[in-house]
């Protein structure tokens, strides 16, 4: 029987060892699929899974996440990769299925010139804006440009490269958490792992120099002792801010 979604939550452990009880496969991509449907910044889905099943690979990557329970036993793995520099292709992708869905409205009557105006510039103009730099310069003079004309309105200020992989990765961990609860929703397990020489699993992969490795899950079904302890979290109070 499937879990609702806080059914998902409350299931969901960061589960060390896992049975040697395979997966449905077709039933993890499936997850996968869920995880391109996480919430990304400006929709360029700047993101790459690589869902391994074989087992010499999951050998070679559990070495390099130091044969940890999570890596050793787990029965899948799958690594969350950012492509930030794959910024190029997904603006023209975004921009061609606009224009394809505006091409339709037009024909039905609907007036959609200003709506394709804002696209072009955001996907033509504003992307090459933030994305393009140049050994770090553009970006400072970004920077620059930022603090002083904050000082007289709000203005985005977030346009260093160091800035930008922030931005990239934390749209990546949205779609890690898609996964994780869509795992979970099933009865399988996971574990985020943080733990990793993700230059050598960038090897064993054969990604480019510019790919980053947000985080490497371990799948599986739990052990009976695949949980360490009990779940601990601060008092909600702690975190909770009502303004």
């Amino acid at each position: 029987m499937l879990k609702t979604v806080s059914e998902a939550i409350k299931y969901r452990r960061s589960v060390r060892k896992y049975l040697e009880d395979k997966l449905d496969e077709e039933k993890v991509m499936n997850c996968i699929r869920n995880a391109t449907l996480a919430p990304n910044s400006s929709n360029m889905q700047l993101w790459e899974f690589y869902h391994i099943t074989d087992k010499e690979m999951l050998k070679r990557i559990s070495k390099a996440c130091f044969d940890q329970n999570a890596a050793k036993t787990a029965v899948n793995m799958v690594v969350f990769v950012a492509r930030r520099d794959k910024w190029r292709e997904r603006a023209k992708q975004n921009l061609d299925f606009l224009e394809s869905m505006f091409d339709k409205q037009e024909k039905e009557g609907v007036d959609v010139a200003r709506r394709r105006r804002v696209s072009r510039r955001y996907y033509k103009k504003l992307m090459p804006t933030i994305y393009t730099d140049f050994f770090g310069l553009v970006g400072f003079y970004k920077k620059v440009l930022s603090f002083f004309i904050g000082l007289f309105r709000p203005i985005y200020r977030e346009v260093l490269f160091s800035d930008l992989r922030v931005i990239t990765h934390k749209s990546v961990a949205l779609a890690a958490e898609n996964f994780m609860l869509s795992m979970a929703e099933l009865g399988y397990d996971t574990c985020p792992m943080e733990g990793s020489d993700t230059t050598r699993v960038k090897k064993i992969l054969k990604l480019p120099s510019k790919a980053e490795i947000t985080m490497i899950i371990g799948c599986g079904i739990r052990a009976k002792n695949g949980v360490y302890t009990e779940r601990f979290r601060v008092p909600f109070d702690d975190v909770y801010k009502k303004i």
